[in-house]
This record gives C-alpha cells, sequence and structure tokens, in this order.
C-alpha cells in the first residue's frame, strides 16, 4: 500500500512539474508570439513612387461592388461579423436601399464584444464589424442624404464602442497573459482611433477623444513601427492577412498625419513582399495561422491576391486576367479605399521586367520566404514549420509560370520528406536552383524536350528551360538561360557524371555550383554554399528583404 501511495504522490508531483512548465511557457509564449524583434532592411528597397495616373473606376471593381449591394440584408447578430456591414456598405456606395440600410442600422446593438473568440471569451470578433463600420462613417457620415444624422449618432454612442484612450492589449480575460493578434490590434485600436478622430473633428473638445492629448496616437505609432521594423507574425496568413489590410486600409484613408503616412509604408510593404512573390497574380507561399487552411490547393486562394486584384483593375492597360480571386468581402474593401498600389509594385505585379532572387525574413523562430522569379516564371519556396505551436505552414516548392494553371497539382512542384507537411524543409530556393527531400511532381500534359534515366529538360518560357531529376528522396530542380534542352543535358550530363553526389552537390557550370541538405535542421537554410561560398544558414537572422533585383 506505501510502494502504491509513494508512487501516486510521485505522479503527481511530475504532472505538477510538468503542467508549471507547460502554464510558465504558455505565459512567456502568449506574451511574445506577437512581437516582433527589429531586423536589419535588406538589400530591397521597398518602392514608394507614385506618378501612375489610376483609372478612377473598372469593369471589375464596380461588378464587385454591385455584387455586394445586390444582396439582402441578413440578421445582424448572426451575419454581423463579415456579410451585414459589407453589404451596407455597398449598397451605400451605389445608392441603393438608402432608407432600409439606415433603418437597419438604427435597430442594431453590437453582437458581440472585441477581441480574439476563444473558451475565456466565446463572444468576441466585434472588431470584424467595426472596421467595416469605421469605414462606412467616413465614407457617408458628411452625407446626410446618404448617411442620416440619426444614424450617425447610433453609429457613434451604440455601435461603435470603443474609445478614449486606452488600447486594448490583450485578449480578454486571459489577465494580460496573451497579446492580441495583429489584425485585432488594427481593426480595435483602429476603430477607437478612428471614432475619437471623428468626434473631434466634428466640434466634441472632450481631451479623451484627442488622439495626441490621450496618447493613442502614440501608441498607434508605435505599434505600427513595430510591425515595421520587425514584420508580421501573421505574414501571408490565411484568413486573417485581408484583415490586417483592411485595418491598415481604414488609417491610411482616415487617420492624421503621421499615422496615415506610417499605415501606407506597412500597405506598400506587404504589396511589394506580393509582388516578388507572385506571377499574373497567382503565389503559393508559406503563412503562419491557421494549420486547417494548409490543405488549400488554390494559386490564388490567399487574400492579399483579392485585394490586388482590384487595384491591378484599375491599373492603365492592364493584360491580367481578373476572373480568379478568392475573399469577395476583402476585393470590396480594396475597392472602396482610396489606397493605390506604388509605381513599381504595380508594374512588378503587371509582369516582371527581369531575373531577380530575394529573400524576406521573419526573424527567430518564424518561417523565411524564397523567391527566384523573372519574365514568365517564379520559383517558390514553401518555408518550414519550426514545431506544432509555431502555428507556420510550411507548403511545397513551386515553380509557377504564365500558362494559366491556377493548382497546385497543375505546377511543378515538390517538398518531402513524405507527405507531413510538419516534417518538411522547404527553403530549399535560391537563384535558379531548388532542391527537396522528396519527388517533383510533374504536372499532367508536360513532356520533356530532352532526357536521359536521371534528367527531364522542359522549355518553361521562350528563353528559360529548366531540368528536373525527382527520385522518393531528392528532387532537384534547375532553371536555365539562353540553351536549348539539348545543349542543357548534355552539360548536366559532363558537369555531373557520378548521380550519387547529386544528394549533397550539383553542378551546373564551372563557375555555378551549389551544396544543400535537403534533411536540414528547421532552424537551417537548406542551402549550404553558392559557387563555393557558404550561406548564411541561420534564418532567423535574415534581414527583412535581401536579395539581387
Amino acid at each position: 500500500m506505501k510502494r502504491i501511495l509513494k508512487a501516486i504522490a510521485a505522479l503527481l508531483i511530475l504532472a505538477a512539474c510538468i503542467l508549471g512548465v507547460l502554464v510558465g511557457w504558455f505565459i512567456h509564449f502568449g506574451k511574445t508570439r506577437f512581437i516582433r524583434q527589429p531586423l536589419p532592411a535588406g538589400s530591397v528597397s521597398v518602392p514608394t513612387e507614385r506618378t501612375i495616373p489610376w483609372n478612377e473606376t473598372s469593369v471589375f471593381r464596380d461588378q464587385i461592388i454591385q455584387e455586394w449591394a445586390d444582396k439582402d440584408l441578413p440578421d445582424w447578430q448572426t451575419e454581423g461579423k463579415v456579410a451585414a456591414p459589407r453589404r451596407i456598405l455597398a449598397k451605400l456606395a451605389v445608392g441603393k436601399d438608402i432608407q432600409a440600410c439606415n433603418d437597419y442600422l438604427c435597430h442594431q446593438t453590437p453582437w458581440a464584444i472585441c477581441g480574439s473568440t476563444w473558451p475565456g471569451n466565446p463572444k468576441g470578433d466585434y472588431d470584424f464589424t467595426l472596421l467595416v463600420l469605421s469605414a462606412i462613417l467616413y465614407h457617408f457620415g458628411d452625407d446626410p442624404e446618404i448617411l442620416y444624422p440619426e444614424t450617425v449618432d447610433h453609429l457613434l454612442n451604440v455601435l461603435l464602442v470603443e474609445e478614449g484612450a486606452d488600447p486594448t492589449i490583450y485578449v480578454p480575460n486571459s489577465r494580460g497573459f496573451i497579446r492580441d493578434t495583429e489584425n485585432h490590434l488594427l481593426m480595435t485600436e483602429g476603430s477607437r482611433y478612428l471614432k475619437n478622430r471623428w468626434l473631434s473633428l466634428h466640434g466634441n473638445e472632450d481631451p479623451k477623444y484627442d488622439n495626441v492629448a490621450n496618447g493613442l496616437q502614440e501608441w498607434m505609432l508605435g505599434f505600427l513601427d513595430e510591425l515595421a521594423r520587425g514584420g508580421f507574425y501573421e505574414f501571408n496568413s490565411i484568413p486573417y492577412m485581408g484583415y490586417t489590410l483592411s485595418g491598415l486600409l481604414n488609417l491610411e484613408a482616415f487617420a492624421d498625419e503621421p499615422v496615415r503616412t506610417a499605415a501606407r509604408g506597412l500597405l506598400d510593404r506587404l504589396n511589394w513582399e506580393y509582388a516578388v512573390g507572385s506571377l499574373s497574380l497567382r503565389r503559393f507561399s508559406p503563412f503562419r495561422r491557421q494549420p486547417e487552411k494548409a490543405k488549400l490547393t488554390g494559386l490564388a486562394s490567399d487574400y492579399n491576391t483579392a485585394m490586388v486584384t482590384v487595384w491591378m483593375s484599375l491599373y492603365p492597360d492592364s493584360n491580367l486576367h481578373f476572373a480568379n480571386y478568392a475573399g469577395s468581402n476583402h476585393a470590396l474593401f480594396a475597392a472602396m479605399a482610396p489606397y493605390r498600389l506604388a509605381d513599381k509594385t504595380a508594374q512588378w505585379i503587371e509582369a516582371k521586367p527581369r531575373d531577380y532572387f530575394v529573400q524576406i525574413g521573419h526573424g527567430p523562430g518564424a518561417a523565411p520566404e524564397c523567391y527566384c522569379g523573372g519574365p514568365g516564371y517564379l520559383l517558390s519556396g514553401g518555408g518550414v514549420n519550426r514545431h506544432p505551436i509555431s502555428l507556420l505552414i510550411c507548403r511545397p516548392i513551386t515553380l509557377i509560370l504564365d500558362d494559366g494553371a491556377m493548382e497546385l497539382e497543375e505546377v511543378f512542384h515538390m517538398s518531402g520528406p513524405g507527405i507531413d507537411w510538419r516534417k518538411w524543409n522547404s527553403t530549399g530556393v535560391c537563384r535558379n536552383f531548388a532542391c527537396a527531400a522528396g519527388p517533383v511532381h510533374t504536372p499532367e500534359g508536360w513532356s520533356p524536350e530532352a532526357s536521359d534515366q536521371d534528367w527531364a529538360v522542359y522549355r518553361g518560357t521562350e528563353t528559360m528551360c529548366f531540368a528536373v531529376h525527382s527520385e522518393p528522396e531528392l528532387g532537384l530542380l534547375v532553371l536555365y538561360h539562353g540553351q536549348t534542352p539539348e545543349e542543357i543535358l548534355r552539360s548536366i550530363q559532363r558537369h555531373n557524371p557520378d548521380v550519387s553526389k547529386l544528394r549533397r552537390a550539383f553542378k551546373k557550370s564551372e563557375t555555378e555550383h551549389w551544396t544543400y541538405n535537403v534533411r536540414a535542421p528547421r532552424n537551417q537554410w537548406v542551402i549550404e554554399s553558392i559557387n563555393g561560398k557558404p550561406t548564411n544558414r541561420d534564418h532567423d537572422t535574415w534581414p527583412l528583404m535581401e536579395g539581387e533585383m
């Protein structure tokens, strides 16, 4: 009996120790996971110059707004997060059902509270509604023929619940242990800031609504600067990046200087990263949150694409195709916002003018992005999952071409080992070369123009061909410019006579060669050396954007 009691006591002590470690780690992780450490800017600057004479409207933009305007007003309590406020925004924009929209708004009350939803706060996410209500106020609040004075009063006194000086930084009911996410902070605090500003501009002299005097502007600028210097924790997030961008669009449109300028700088960075990491409004980048979204295989499934598609529809004489995108709610927000892309960003989204390679760092404990692109092609690295709670979604390395492909199965891609993305290190991309610990998937309908038992050479564009080596635990994809498939195959055979050495090294020419470890630890870049020079494999230290443009 004493032995049993001792054993039970020992198990209880062990369980208590484990619980203590987990709670301590959870508290530390909760406090720090969304705080970005400053990173070097890197050699690739973010374009900001704007001279393009953008079109005022487009068929695509108008269609997005009209589609939302034509929908019936839904139940506020169940559809107040996304559908209801956006339908009102669109209806007011086209002058449809004005009376009904005003009556509808005046009869509503908040359906939840702000902040992340979790078991301790089961009725959260009201900040998603505030995001759109703030836009409605600023777009139409000074036009009493569209948004009636009594509706404006109801918005300010009942529906727009955040005001004053104190930002809500932590998740509700988390005891100050868990900082709320970037998208929630931008929506909640953006709404607080904009309500204060509206009241001040319209004659309310209460100092709690003065964003400078009450300190809220200083906090907002600090938060935006943290994102500017450290990048976004929720980078490329599916589904949250659309809400992050929307929060910034509100600030860029309606805030005072210098908040407006800071918000525009972040929008410019995010859209420049999109430009170098996409081709013809398609991309397949690694992202953070949510793991269940790892199964998405569409090349236009992220919500930045929805917004960029709207903006590029306004680009003079664009040749892009605008039919394929996900996230019409985010497309609507972009359609209503005055923000436009910087010149160079728009030009690189429209068509890549030259070959390039860039690395995007996301700081300690995160995953990097690697892109090799040029006219008509994009080689895209899929990142790496650091550990289960890192919320990093690793994706296959992809070669996207200007061939209209919209699904992963339609493009050359590789990953591994195995099929569990949590075990991959898909960072093995550099200029003109990619490798992974698994085979290369060849899409249906592709036939090589030159091949032997180890290699297949395909034509990607008029001036670019690519060679593929594929075996169960090794995939290689090499880009060649200005050579025929036959010349490429002979060069590969001459420079790589021992196929077994391909597991660690590939030689493209006397001056261009790589070594790599496709089983590299998760905190290391797969590429070990380039042309005989060791690489910086510690991608936790990579700048915000480094590369050769």
